[in-house]
């Protein structure tokens, strides 16, 4: 299962740029099945003015730190556009930043990233995969005791000899 963020303001369509979204929705998905997990509004970005605006990079106001916290443990993010400096952002946080065209329809999307999970095809969901995997196989070992004894079993009977 891997998680992906889609900027929308109408749960349906990629219709926003990242930076400016309003909104941003996110899913849980795997092979055949896609949950929603959450949604998120965030302060719309205003013009000031004719050459400021409201949430710039790197103060107090940037609109898009509380976006970046709030696709924490995405493996992609689509949008309808991404600035460059989001896109660096993104990929410094291990979320790979996606532009499609406006009005993309997301359900097609979640239907292209559950097909890739069964039979590969996106390069983005095969190293997210693995990264999920090497996640899952790092929490089970961590659940299993120190001073537990263990044995090596036979796995073939050609072994026996």
């Amino acid at each position: 299962m891997i998680r992906v963020a889609f900027a929308s303001n109408d749960r349906r369509t990629v219709n926003l740029h990242f930076g400016g979204a309003e909104s941003l929705v996110i899913y849980d998905i795997a092979p055949g099945q896609a949950d929603l997990v959450g949604v998120g509004t965030f302060m719309k970005a205003e013009q000031i003015g004719e050459t400021g605006r409201v949430g710039l990079t790197g103060t107090v106001h940037d609109k898009v730190l509380p976006k970046l916290d709030f696709v924490e443990g995405c493996a992609a993010v689509y949008a309808a556009s991404i600035g460059t400096s989001s896109i660096r952002r993104l990929m410094a946080q291990g979320v790979q930043p996606i532009i499609v065209d406006n009005g993309h329809d997301i359900l097609d999307l979640l239907n292209e990233v559950s097909l890739a999970l069964v039979h590969g095809g996106l390069s983005w969901v095969e190293r997210a995969k693995a990264k999920a995997d090497a996640a899952a196989v790092a929490n089970r070992l961590q659940e299993i005791p120190a001073d537990r004894e263990t044995h090596r079993l036979l796995t073939s009977v050609d072994e026996l000899e």
